[in-house]
């Protein structure tokens, strides 16, 4: 890893006052150098290292404008917060990145007072910078409030209320939109609706078709004149037509702009500080910029592991998420009206090979889950079946449509949910510990939680092939380990791996495996309960004879799977007394996840520790 002493201008930038002190040429010295510093901390701790190699310059012109010491900066997402760390007194520490007790991944409120708002899902910038602004209205504050958004954001509905919202009321909002060379006219709405009322107009349509009948006449270079006009009619409106969008929102559009070029972002910055209007500065950038392997595949390096800085290697990993899509593919094979859904998660989710085989089949909706669930909804009641993959602090976006439009419809669509449970170092924004506690507040809808690769994707048939009702299948991000089902046995059913004791242990999911490794060498006894809801109640009645019932799970005990096998007790009378063992109802902050489950007393000592208590508690 480079050390920042070999840094000649990061290692003196304490604060942004020292960035303002840089000369010009200074200023991309000193991007180089912090390029290098991304790629060497990021290639150890992992991270999101292209969408930050995009915005280098970008950040060292918002600071050399703006003194954020009093003004505002709101990140949208946040995970490309990793420039302005370094250049807020934070470079020292970067090593530490995504580590427990270290720098977050994300802006932090009480990580550093440049960090203005807690971010880590996308298109809440705008939103929280109006906020921010209403404030500083009430209480007489004047300064200058930025929200940095990127172009993928903007496929989030609540970008444009927030966006619609400042253009009406005329706040002096500047927006940053990152534009990483994608053209966001298919993303927008308002836009969507100028073209084609454009192209709906008999006389335009005319004028095109006979003008392109004209050209294609002409000998030897009529068909090579028509592809050139239609190739700068598509660069021109890439060029004007955000103006026009933005503009009728009420925004005062500055761009499109090179995202590299530190002079021109400082003059536009500065041009927009002086504006007490609402501002649109438009910057196009090139995700990955100065790092070759993640120019070639930004995709990859959103989001990397540790890799291999010479290369760009990553060492191979055959995931949950890959068994879900394989499985998922082996069902689309046999039937045609399966369908697959992300929210530009396919990557991620695993979903790639899906979209490879089955491109007619495959929906990418862009960061929009509220659309990805009703319109799932809309497919099912079509005769459809949809099946949206999803990481399970994403799907919270969505809880009204999970709610509304599917479970009370009592819809068949089955929820891919990724990531459940503790995640580790993305932290408190990114872990999946809640969709036990919401789902099971739903109606119609099956929880399950599958303990092994095999009950992955026998759950998975099963949802597909038997299932009739709103499902999802929560598996967690990783692998889950080789574990041959027993031959014959119901997939719903909770599978006794240890039978009945005075003391039974019921875990499900990942944690299945941490309770095999510790009730293997005490006397209790042990059940998998691979479906939430529906409960196996043949079980329940069994195990409704111990004196302790210890539950194990990987989400919140609040309202949990514990508390339901706790309310079945309870209802029954029997005077079993119910442990819950889960993810306390507070901040559990980025670190590894077995640091994460030491905290929660899921790792092996803690849980053997409460096992023993409830055992010696029988004959206290």
């Amino acid at each position: 890893m480079i050390e920042l002493s070999e840094l000649r201008l990061l290692r003196e930038i304490s604060s942004p006052e020292d960035v303002r002190k840089l000369s010009d040429e200074e200023l991309y010295e000193l991007a180089d150098e912090i390029r290098r510093y991304l790629v060497s901390v990021v290639s150890e701790t992992g991270g999101h290292l292209a969408s930050n190699l995009g915005v280098v310059e970008m950040t060292i012109a918002l600071h050399r404008v703006f003194d954020f010491d009093k003004d505002r900066l709101v990140f949208d997402v946040g995970h490309q917060s990793y420039v302005h760390k370094l250049l807020t007194g934070r470079a020292e520490r970067f090593p530490s990145l995504r580590q427990r007790g270290g720098l977050s991944g994300f802006p932090k409120t009480d990580e550093s007072e440049y960090d203005a708002f807690n971010t880590g899902h996308s298109s809440t910038s705008i939103s929280a910078a109006i906020g921010i602004m209403r404030a500083d209205a009430l209480r007489g504050v004047k300064r200058s409030v930025v929200a940095l958004i990127g172009d993928g954001a903007l496929t989030g509905g609540m970008a444009y209320e927030a966006l619609d919202d400042v253009g009406q009321q005329k706040l002096p909002l500047i927006v940053v939109l990152n534009d990483n060379e994608m053209s966001i006219s298919g993303n927008v709405g308002g836009l969507s609706r100028h073209l084609a009322r454009m192209r709906t107009a008999r006389g335009y349509r005319s004028f095109k078709k006979g003008f392109s009948r004209v050209l294609r006449k002409i000998p030897l270079v009529g068909k090579w004149m028509n592809d050139k006009v239609e190739h700068l009619k598509n660069r021109v409106k890439y060029f004007i037509l955000p103006n026009v969008l933005f503009e009728e929102l009420g925004f005062t559009y500055l761009g499109p702009i090179d995202g590299h070029d530190i002079e021109t972002l400082t003059e536009v910055f500065k041009h927009a500080r002086e504006m007490d209007v609402p501002v649109v500065i438009h910057a196009v950038t090139k995700k990955g910029r100065g790092y070759e392997p993640a120019e070639r595949n930004p995709e990859k390096f959103h989001g990397i592991g540790k890799f291999n800085v010479e290369t760009g290697e990553t060492k191979p990993t055959f995931g949950n998420s890959n068994a879900f899509s394989e499985e998922l593919c082996a069902l689309a094979e046999e039937d045609p009206e399966i369908v697959a859904i992300t929210a530009a998660m396919a990557s991620g989710t695993g979903l790639d090979m899906f979209k490879n085989r089955f491109p007619d089949r495959f929906f990418d909706v862009g960061i929009a889950e509220q659309h990805a669930v009703t319109m799932a909804a809309g497919l099912a009641i079509a005769g459809a079946k949809p099946v949206f993959c999803v990481y399970s602090s994403f799907l919270q976006r969505a809880f009204d449509q999970v709610l509304h439009d599917v479970c009370l419809q009592d819809l068949k669509v089955i929820f891919g949910v990724d990531r459940a449970g503790l995640v580790g170092a993305d932290g408190e924004t990114h872990h999946g510990i809640y969709d036990i506690s919401y789902m099971l507040s739903l109606p119609n809808m099956k929880i399950l939680s599958p303990s092994s690769v095999q009950e992955l994707r026998a759950l998975l048939r099963w949802a597909v092939k038997e299932g009739d009702s709103p499902c999802c299948i929560r598996y967690n991000r990783g692998v889950l380990p080789d574990r041959p089902l027993p031959d014959g046995e119901d997939i719903l059913s909770w599978e006794c791996i240890k039978p009945f004791r005075s003391v039974c242990v019921v875990a499900t999911g990942r944690t299945v495996r941490t309770a095999i490794e510790v009730c293997s060498e005490l006397n209790v006894g042990l059940y998998n309960a691979r479906s939430i809801r529906p409960m196996d109640e043949n079980v329940l009645e069994k195990i409704s004879h111990a004196h302790y019932v210890i539950t194990v799970e990987d989400g919140v005990v609040n309202d949990g799977f514990g508390t339901q096998v706790a309310a079945y007790m309870s209802a029954k009378g029997c005077g079993t007394k119910v442990v819950c063992v889960g993810v306390p109802n507070r901040v559990v902050e980025q670190g590894s996840v077995p640091e994460q489950d030491e905290e929660c007393g899921l790792s092996v000592e803690k849980l053997k520790e409460t096992i023993k208590s409830c055992m010696g508690g029988i004959y206290a």
